[in-house]
């Protein structure tokens, strides 16, 4: 019964992300296929919400941001402000849960999937960057991608990714 409800979804959702023309141009991005762009188009809607594409990654929880971790502390029995201030940097917690999910499951599966995200990935390990920021950044970079694609209507070009990341 569930299997033919998400079965049915499924279909509901491709066909639905016909309708509209950019879903054929992400779908050219390595990791990202029919599901995931059909996806990206029904959460974001507009790319025009974002000026930049750090906008983006804030909105799906990929942007980091500082915390201050406790202006005032007590001595003795005496609240005090601290001379110096404690920051943590973290992601953003306010964010499309649903959005963050798409694009660190895209670049999981880039991770693995032989073309130019497993060769960013494979470099940047080398570099001696660990697995989960190395994911973190390529999910980044799939984002930044999906919204410039989105925004300028251009085809994926790896020969550009290659000169980027050199």
């Amino acid at each position: 019964m569930l299997q033919h409800l998400r079965q049915q979804a499924r279909r509901e959702l491709l066909a639905e992300s016909r309708k509209h023309a950019i879903t054929a141009k992400l779908k050219q991005i390595p990791s990202l296929g029919p599901i995931r762009s059909a996806l990206a188009v029904a959460l974001i809607q507009t790319p025009h919400r974002f000026r930049t594409k750090r906008q983006l990654w804030t909105y799906s929880g990929l942007g980091l941001e500082t915390r201050d971790s406790g202006e005032y502390h007590y001595v003795q029995g005496q609240l005090r402000r601290r001379k110096k201030q404690v920051f943590i940097r973290g992601l953003n917690k306010d964010h499309n849960h649903d959005l963050k999910g798409l694009f660190k499951a895209a670049a999981t599966r880039a991770s693995v999937q032989p073309g130019p995200f497993q060769d960013f990935y494979q470099r940047s390990l080398a570099k001696g960057i660990k697995p989960t920021m190395v994911r973190l950044t390529l999910a980044r970079k799939i984002a930044a991608i999906t919204l410039t694609l989105w925004k300028k209507g251009e085809n994926f070009d790896p020969e550009k990714l290659k000169s980027q990341t050199a």
